[in-house]
């Protein structure tokens, strides 16, 4: 099976996070058209895959606020060969469109983001997923100031929804900080401190690839070395797990593909939603 993280040139949020690392900008009518007709020429692509397929759409931007997103998990769930049809999403958007999905297929990767979206209405929303069955984690960023939203939080949610808590970029946290956010995700020591992956086996490349808008592939977000293309068939996966080029790894959509942290043992079918298999 192959792992697809796609990832258009949408860049538009909903949001202004001080502490988001991806682009800002207001994308024109003509950039929301390209992501629109990008989105659908991987769609089509999709549509034609015979092999086993699973889907993570990561865009710089808010993906559910734009119809096509919606409409491309809806598509994508109810494709035989896809296993699994997810997205990250600040949950801003409107979710009465997962009634049409495939619910064994779809997951959300939410985060909650203080400052942008009040509790009460984050939460409703949260809960409202739950009880319609869709799959869907939560997290936060771990900022001092976001701790006592965060705890809140895991008190009020519905108690099978996992909450993930990933380490502030730029931010050093003593022993003591880093219980407070472990007694939230028990996760949380795998985000405190980069991994180190210079020479040692990553998926990455294997059976999971990123993919621009464009169809160049990449082995990761963080890998920029092209592997060749997804629409003209110069993209060929490695037969097996290869070594990772970078220094390290320090963000979990990279880190989770390396094979000595086995966190593929840990989230099993819940790896592209983030919802881990925990004693």
């Amino acid at each position: 099976m192959l792992t697809v993280l796609y990832r258009g040139p949408l860049a538009s949020c909903d949001y202004d996070c001080p502490y988001c690392p991806f682009a800002k900008r207001r994308d024109t009518p003509e950039q929301l058209r390209a992501d629109r007709s990008a989105l659908a020429r991987f769609m089509s692509w999709a549509a034609a895959r015979e092999e086993e397929l699973s889907v993570l759409f990561t865009p710089w931007g808010e993906g559910l606020v734009r119809s096509w997103y919606r409409e491309a998990l809806v598509e994508l769930s109810l494709m035989p060969h896809v296993r699994r049809a997810a997205i990250q999403t600040n949950l801003s958007g409107r979710t009465e469109w997962t009634a049409r999905a495939d619910l064994t297929k779809l997951a959300l990767w939410t985060t909650f983001h203080p400052g942008q979206v009040t509790h009460e209405r984050f939460l409703a929303k949260s809960r409202a997923l739950a009880e319609r069955g869709v799959r869907h984690s939560v997290g936060v960023v771990g900022l001092p100031e976001h701790l006592d939203a965060a705890r809140r939080l895991r008190r009020e949610l519905p108690s099978p929804v996992y909450l993930w808590v990933n380490a502030a970029e730029g931010h050093t946290y003593t022993d003591e900080e880093a219980d407070r956010w472990t007694e939230l995700d028990p996760l949380f020591p795998y985000s405190r401190h980069p991994h180190r992956t210079r020479g040692l086996p990553c998926r990455t490349g294997h059976d999971v690839v990123s993919v621009a808008g464009d169809g160049t592939v990449t082995r990761c977000h963080f890998i920029k070395t092209p592997l060749g293309n997804l629409y003209d068939g110069t993209f060929h996966p490695t037969p097996k797990p290869s070594a990772c080029p970078n220094t390290s790894c320090d963000c979990h959509i990279g880190y989770v593909h390396f094979e000595p942290l086995r966190l593929y043992d840990v989230f099993t079918d819940g790896l592209l939603e983030r919802i881990p298999i925990l004693p």
